[in-house]
C-alpha cells in the first residue's frame, strides 16, 4: 500500500512538474513573441525614417501578425504596418512532404492586405508543378528549390510570370530569387552577370560576397533585369540567430559567453539563438551609425529580409 501511495505521489509530482514547465513554456514564448513583435518595429521604424519605402519582410513566425502570438486573436496592427509582407519556408511541403494546414490557414488571415512569398524545398521534382500550383492557387509567390539547392545557392530554372514590368514594391513582385549563398560564383562578378541575366522581380542576397560588401554600383546592375525591366534588390539578416562567420562576431564568444547567445540552434552549428531583446545584440542589428541594418541601407538596398524571427519559439520549445 506505501508503494502504491508512494507511486501515486510520483505520478501526480511529475504531472504538476510538467505542467507548470508547460504554463511557463507558453508564457514565456508569448512574451518573447511580444519582444520580437518589438523588434521587428523597432528595424522598420529605424529604416523606414531614412527611406519611406524601405521594405521589411520577416521570414517565418507568422504568429506575430497576431495579438499576444495568437493566431485566434484579433491582427496585431503595428506589427503588420512595420512590414511589407512575409516570407515562410516549406508551406505546402516540408521535409515530410507533408502540407502545413496551420501556417496556412494563418497567412490567408494576411494575404489580403500582405504579400505571401514561400520558399519550398521539394526532394520529389516530380512535386515540383504541383507545389508551385498550389502556391499559385493560394494567392502566395513560390521560390521552389530542389534536393540541389538546399543551401539556396543555385538560380532555378521554373520563373513565373516573366515581365519586364518595373517593380518598385513588394505588391508587384510575381516572382523571386531566394540566392544568400555565393559558394557556386568564383568572383563577386561573376555572382553579378549571373543574376543580371535573369528576369526575377525580387532577389534575395546577403550584404557580402563572401566578406566583401556589394556596393551601390553593383547594386544598380542587380537592379535591372536581363530584359529591361526594374526589380527590387533585397538584403538578408538574420534577427534570431548569431552567425559565427559574422563581422560582429568576437574571439572567445560560445554559447553561454557572451550570455545572451542562449541556444543552440539545432542543425546549424555556426549558429546560435539569441535573447535578442538584448541592447547589445540590438545594437549590432539596428538603431546606429555601425549597426547591420545600417550597412544594409547605406550600401543602397530596397529593403531587408528578416531571418529567424520565430527565435521566439525556438528559445523556449524543442
Amino acid at each position: 500500500m506505501k508503494r502504491f501511495y508512494f507511486s501515486l505521489l510520483l505520478l501526480f509530482g511529475m504531472l504538476l512538474f510538467f505542467g507548470f514547465n508547460t504554463t511557463d513554456s507558453s508564457k514565456n514564448t508569448e512574451k518573447a513573441g511580444k519582444k520580437m513583435q518589438e523588434f521587428v518595429i523597432q528595424i522598420s521604424n529605424f529604416a523606414r525614417k531614412q527611406n519611406a519605402d524601405f521594405i521589411v519582410i520577416p521570414q517565418n513566425g507568422s504568429e506575430l501578425a497576431f495579438e499576444n502570438v495568437n493566431p485566434n486573436n484579433s491582427l496585431h496592427l503595428p506589427f503588420l504596418k512595420a512590414i511589407d509582407g512575409i516570407a515562410i519556408e516549406e508551406l505546402f511541403y516540408n521535409e515530410k512532404g507533408q502540407t502545413d494546414e496551420y501556417r496556412i490557414s494563418n497567412l490567408k488571415k494576411l494575404s489580403a492586405t500582405k504579400k505571401i512569398i514561400v520558399s519550398e524545398f521539394v526532394k520529389d521534382s516530380t512535386q515540383l508543378e504541383k507545389i508551385n500550383h498550389q502556391n499559385l492557387d493560394a494567392g502566395f509567390v513560390p521560390f521552389i528549390r530542389t534536393a540541389d539547392n538546399y543551401h539556396y545557392h543555385l538560380l532555378p530554372s521554373i520563373v513565373n510570370d516573366e515581365n519586364d514590368r518595373p517593380i518598385t514594391k513588394l505588391a508587384d513582385v510575381k516572382n523571386f530569387l531566394y540566392l544568400i549563398n555565393a559558394d557556386d560564383f568564383d568572383t563577386k562578378k561573376e555572382f553579378i552577370q549571373a543574376i543580371g541575366q535573369t528576369n526575377y522581380d525580387m532577389v534575395l542576397i546577403d550584404l557580402y560576397y563572401y566578406s566583401f560588401p556589394f556596393t551601390k554600383a553593383e547594386l544598380e546592375l542587380l537592379k535591372k533585369k536581363k530584359n529591361g525591366g526594374t526589380r527590387l534588390v533585397i538584403c538578408y539578416m538574420n534577427v534570431g540567430a548569431a552567425e559565427n562567420w559574422r563581422g560582429y562576431w568576437q574571439p572567445g564568444w560560445k554559447l553561454g559567453n557572451p550570455k545572451w547567445l542562449k541556444k543552440n540552434y539545432k542543425g546549424f552549428d555556426n549558429e546560435i539563438y539569441t535573447e535578442f531583446w538584448n541592447s547589445d545584440w540590438q545594437k549590432i542589428i539596428v538603431g546606429n551609425p555601425d549597426s547591420y541594418t545600417q550597412k544594409i541601407i547605406n550600401a543602397g538596398f530596397d529593403g531587408v529580409f528578416l531571418d529567424n524571427v520565430e527565435a521566439y519559439y525556438a528559445l523556449y520549445n524543442d
